[in-house]
């Protein structure tokens, strides 16, 4: 049950939330926001595998 709510989750964020490897963001000079928004679709990912 939980890990289809994660897969589900995953789906809507990569639709919704944009994708800073696309605009080669560097994490060594990513913003808080940025930084935050990478460990959330890490945490997403991680769940959903």
């Amino acid at each position: 049950m939980q890990k289809k709510v994660f897969r589900v989750l995953a789906k809507c964020n990569k639709l919704i939330l944009p994708s800073l490897t696309k605009k080669k963001v560097d994490l060594a000079k990513a913003t808080k926001g940025q930084l935050l928004l990478i460990a959330w679709r890490t945490y997403v990912t991680m769940r959903a595998i």
